[in-house]
């Protein structure tokens, strides 16, 4: 596989609260536009609202074990990235793919990816195979236009990052350590592993279509750069 440009797809823009089919039709048409112009996507989904919802019924019914917690949301991603994939069609690889090293191989336009294993994020297999297909960036979709110095909806006087290093955004922005379900711009321990290989991330609001193909296509995007 050749440097594909690699998508971390926030669940919550698959399924915010029912799924968000006019979201998936969009999101399909614009990927399946990219690759007719040569490109090559590893696309790897989270498990959003649908995670952690399931992930607090857990801990009401006496679920306290980390491990147990993610491997609840894990499967969430699962489900998010099953309907991704199907949606592509003959242009996608035919299974999802969870263990990272099984990307070595893999020649499909399309590739979708999930959840592996505890303690393992979205954002960290979103790392990983970024390091096994040799990309250098990473797309990161949510539903912020922007990485804030503190949470924009808690203080009124926060204010945008438009370009940060990994080392002042792991210091500044992130918490020190990874819990199950929390919601973050990007997980620490995949922060950590970033850093370390080098990649940049582009964490742009993943509504806004029109954006995403804009930085595809290297044009001025709106977003927060770490690198």
């Amino acid at each position: 596989m050749l440097s594909p440009t690699i998508i971390s797809l926030g669940g919550s823009l698959v399924a915010p609260d029912a799924i968000d089919l006019s979201f998936v039709r969009s999101f399909k048409a614009l990927i399946e536009a990219e690759i007719k112009n040569g490109k090559q996507f590893v696309i790897i989904v989270g498990g959003g609202k649908a995670a952690r919802r399931y992930q607090e019924a857990a801990k009401e019914l006496g679920v306290d074990g980390k491990e147990e917690l993610d491997w609840v949301g894990i499967y969430a991603t699962r489900l998010n990235a099953e309907l991704v994939r199907v949606a592509f069609g003959a242009h996608a690889h035919g299974e999802i793919i969870i263990d990272p090293s099984a990307l070595k191989g893999v020649t499909a336009r399309i590739t979708i990816g999930a959840g592996w294993k505890p303690g393992w994020s979205t954002d960290f297999d979103a790392v990983e195979m970024a390091h096994i297909a040799g990309a250098k960036k990473i797309v990161n979709l949510s539903n912020i236009d922007f990485v804030f110095d503190k949470d924009p909806k808690q203080f009124p006087d926060a204010k945008k990052i438009e370009h940060i290093g990994w080392a002042e955004f792991r210091k500044d922005v992130l918490p020190a350590e990874w819990t199950p379900g929390v919601n973050v711009p990007f997980d620490p321990i995949a922060a950590k592993r970033a850093e370390e290989l080098g990649l940049e991330v582009a964490i742009m609001n993943g509504k806004n279509l029109e954006n995403l193909k804009d930085y595809l296509e290297g044009k001025k995007f709106i977003g927060t750069v770490i690198n």
